[in-house]
């Protein structure tokens, strides 16, 4: 694909209309074609820009080290890698990334962020799907995944399937970058304004620091009768993340069936796809972000890929209709689940403009509507 050729003078400024908040497609490529806030080593081009946010390409080289890391405030990235460093490992043809190992990758792309542009970044949903976690790492960083207003310079990727060996290369997409100007307020009495407006889920909301979805174990969002999710075998084969809809699923996953009980145990260090009982919506001037769920209710982690685009599930005049689909992992213990128990919140926040074109349209998004749905590597069961 060819580089950005953006149709806006580069030099327009202004966000939209509203001077802070996430920035939309349109004023990313605008700022990309003037060369201001993201840069890359190569080109970026069209496929990278979705409708809130920036694929981020995986660089040259992969580093093995021994342990994840922070910089914190006084070290980079690179120093760090001293420390850790195992071994080097070249993408440019393509390598094998395996299940259980931690790498370092630095990106294609940079920053040159203004006083009051900040990121967050997250995997890409195909990449949570096939349990690989991806963390977003900067210089004199003291948190991952986020960008500091301000900062200028190379952005990593900590990579660490958990599952399934990986074979990517240098260009590979596996994690996405949200940029946003200022740090604007989103309050539950906004939520239940907007989902009066249009309603953000197929039910009675439930508002409280964001708002809260359950888990689907009975069934219902499968369209499969009996099936509520899917649980990752051991020891299987590679998947390319590059190559979509070649895999078959029943050689990486076992089907898990509802029971009579409406309940299911997490066992510790499995892997499961399940999904919510809710169908959701993001409307069009808006994304939302799924946040780490509230430790105290049980030892189990729900997400890793948490962003969720305008228009996800949204269609004017119609109800919410795609569920949230969850990668979930249990910590030290078995757990139970129960079907309807609250599992997660999602929290929104305003873009600065609506974008021109919402997730799924003409953009090849592969979650639009979706019931219990794997990764966009397999075929459909």
């Amino acid at each position: 694909m060819g580089e950005l050729r953006e149709i806006v003078n580069p030099e327009e400024e202004g966000y939209g209309r509203f001077s802070t908040g996430i920035l939309p497609s349109h004023v990313l490529k605008r700022l990309i074609a003037a060369k201001r806030e993201l840069l890359a080593d190569e080109p970026i081009v069209p496929a990278q820009i979705q409708p809130a946010s920036v694929d981020l390409r995986l660089g040259a080289v992969a580093f093995r080290v021994r342990a994840s890391f922070l910089p914190g405030r006084n070290a980079t990235v690179e120093g760090k890698l001293a420390q850790v460093f195992m071994h080097e490992i070249d993408l440019t043809r393509g390598a094998v990334l395996e299940a259980g190992c931690v790498y370092i990758v630095k990106l294609l792309e940079r920053v040159e962020f203004s006083a009051r542009i900040a990121g967050a970044a997250n995997p890409k949903s195909s990449t949570g799907r096939i349990d690989v976690f991806t963390r977003l790492i900067t210089d004199r960083g003291e948190a991952f995944d986020r960008v500091d207003a301000g900062y200028h310079g190379p952005l990593y990727a900590e990579i660490s399937p958990q599952t399934f060996p990986i074979l990517v290369r240098k260009g590979s997409r596996l994690n996405q970058l949200r940029i946003r100007h200022g740090s604007p307020q989103f309050s539950d009495t906004q939520l239940r304004r907007l989902h009066a407006e249009a309603p953000l889920v197929d039910g009675e909301p439930d508002i409280d620091n964001g708002l809260g979805f359950s888990i689907d174990l009975k069934g219902s969002a499968s369209g499969h009768e009996g099936r509520i999710g899917w649980r990752a075998k051991r020891h299987t084969g590679l998947i390319d993340v590059d190559k979509p809809g070649i895999l078959s699923p029943h050689e990486y996953w076992d089907s898990v069936a509802a029971n009579s009980a409406g309940h299911l145990v997490l066992d510790p260090d499995e892997f499961y796809i399940l999904a919510s009982r809710e169908r959701v919506a993001i409307p069009l001037d808006h994304a939302a972000e799924m946040v780490a769920f509230n430790p105290l209710v049980g030892e189990f982690r729900v997400h890793y890929a948490g962003f969720f685009d305008p228009g996800f599930g949204y269609e004017a005049g119609k109800p919410p209709s795609a569920r949230a689909v969850l990668e979930v992992r249990s910590r030290e213990v078995p757990f139970i689940l129960e079907h309807g128990q609250i599992v997660g919140r999602l929290v929104f926040e305003r873009l600065t403009d609506p974008p021109p074109e919402a997730y799924g349209e003409g953009l090849g998004s592969n979650y639009q509507k979706q019931d219990l749905k794997l990764s966009k590597h397999f075929r459909s069961p």
